[in-house]
């Protein structure tokens, strides 16, 4: 039987490789987006398709010119585990919009390859409490500025 402390290491592992590969999936995506094909090819090629739909054009423009660089900060965000529940909810509202986007063309679109898999991660990091993450900068950050506080007492 496990005891509490080696719960506590497996509750912290499990969140080091959910943000790991989260983060990872999204950083990459980012650096692909952002540095080769580019922000601007981006929003044309997978944004501008839904021109012929009620959405703005200026909205594609903007949404799929933002799209790549919060993926890679945030994904970069959770590699570190530095302000993890931003970029969770940041990450969050991209498969919001990216499920709404295929909906919209292909309202029997099948997710199970992309995005829940992604959202199945994104929950599990969620969930649990943020002082399990041990293996993050948010912990490190978090007890230091405890003992900080402990040491002006």
């Amino acid at each position: 039987m496990n005891s509490p402390k080696d719960s506590n290491l497996d509750r912290s592992s499990a969140l080091l490789f959910a943000r790991l590969v989260l983060g990872l999936i999204f950083f990459m995506a980012g650096v692909y987006k952002v540095f080769q094909l580019g922000p601007l090819e981006h929003a044309r090629k997978y944004f501008l398709p839904y021109a012929d739909t009620f959405l703005p054009v200026w909205s594609l423009w903007a949404t799929g010119v933002l799209i790549p660089f919060v993926e890679l900060v945030a994904g970069g965000l959770l590699i570190l585990g530095l302000r993890t529940r931003e970029a969770l909810v940041s990450l969050g509202f991209v498969l919001a919009i990216v499920t709404f986007g295929h909906l919209l063309k292909e309202p029997l679109y099948e997710f199970h390859t992309h995005v829940i898999p992604r959202l199945a991660l994104l929950l599990f990091i969620f969930l649990l409490p943020q002082e399990d993450d041990r293996f993050s900068l948010d912990y490190l950050l978090k007890l230091r500025k405890n003992q900080k506080v402990v040491a002006k007492d």
